[in-house]
């Protein structure tokens, strides 16, 4: 039996093309190519790096501190109108504090279902929308997940998640206090819902996620706990002027920088995951919205 790639072991360009192939502008095949020209080994560890959701699975499905269905809810001004999500409650009669978790730029994979079920066992009412439902939901696989995303009218996306989030809130076993986190386009979108539900959304936890307009950051009113990786230039390139804004309009937050963390750290499918650095951010979030929805 071989012995498993770690991430130490990987070429820190292997990561860099890799943030390439997950964002898009290359695809796998050009990803598995250019990673095998730039090294000795370069090859496996780009396969490697590819997602293994059956090792991402921290929560049970039949869980019992929890209960969990996919939805469906209209969403008007959205890609088609309606929006399905996977809604997973707390044991007990609630109402709860709620939480969206909105997914990377992929639909509603894997992993991110398993962090709504870590979000409900935590005493939250969650919802993980899957922005890829009006085309179908997530295919079962990233690379196909991805290219759907990408051609997807990016507007009418942001609107679904701003629907789904307005569906959880007024949930019945909501409580009505609303707080959303998310991870890469996840991210960003969480700094976009900061702007556009204002008083609506009560605290924002967004993983390397791009930073909101800032001429819409004086609309902010929920305090945000930003997490950010060492190692991800382009969106750690947007945190001076973001932060600069926030400063201004009198946003309150926190931000933290992981240290040896790549973009995604969070995600415990592949080797950028940080075990660490995961748990710490994770215990963050949770703490966060324990603190803001009460």
């Amino acid at each position: 039996m071989t012995q498993a790639v770690t991430q130490l072991e990987i070429d820190q360009r292997v990561f860099d093309l890799y943030d390439e192939y997950c964002h898009g502008r290359i695809d796998r095949r050009e990803f598995l190519k250019r990673a095998s020209a730039l090294t000795i080994g370069g090859l496996a560890m780009a396969q490697a790096l590819l997602p293994r959701y059956a090792q991402a699975q921290t929560i049970s499905f039949t869980d019992p501190r929890m209960k969990a269905q996919y939805v469906n809810y209209p969403s008007p001004g959205g890609n088609s109108g309606q929006m399905r999500g996977y809604l997973v409650q707390p044991a007990g009669q609630g109402p709860f504090p709620a939480v969206l978790v909105t997914h990377e730029n992929r639909g509603l994979n894997p992993y991110i279902e398993d962090v709504a079920r870590r979000a409900a066992v935590e005493g939250f009412l969650a919802l993980a929308p899957d922005g890829l439902s009006p085309v179908g939901g997530y295919p079962g696989n990233d690379d196909d997940g991805r290219a759907l995303q990408g051609n997807l009218d990016q507007g009418k996306l942001r609107t679904d998640m701003v629907n789904s989030a307005r569906f959880l809130k007024s949930h019945k076993l909501s409580d009505g206090k609303l707080g959303v986190t998310g991870f890469c386009w996840g991210g960003g979108a969480t700094n976009y819902l900061a702007v556009a539900l204002g008083a609506d959304m009560q605290a924002g936890v967004p993983f390397y996620g791009a930073a909101a307009e800032t001429a819409g950051v004086p609309k902010i009113r929920a305090p945000l706990l930003i997490q950010y990786a060492e190692t991800d230039a382009g969106i750690n390139a947007m945190w001076p002027a973001f932060e600069a804004a926030l400063k201004a309009a009198g946003v309150a937050y926190q931000m933290h920088t992981y240290p040896d963390t790549q973009h995604g750290f969070h995600n415990n499918s592949t080797p950028r995951y940080n075990e660490a650095a995961a748990k710490l951010a994770w215990e963050r979030t949770i703490a966060f919205f324990k603190k803001n929805l009460a």
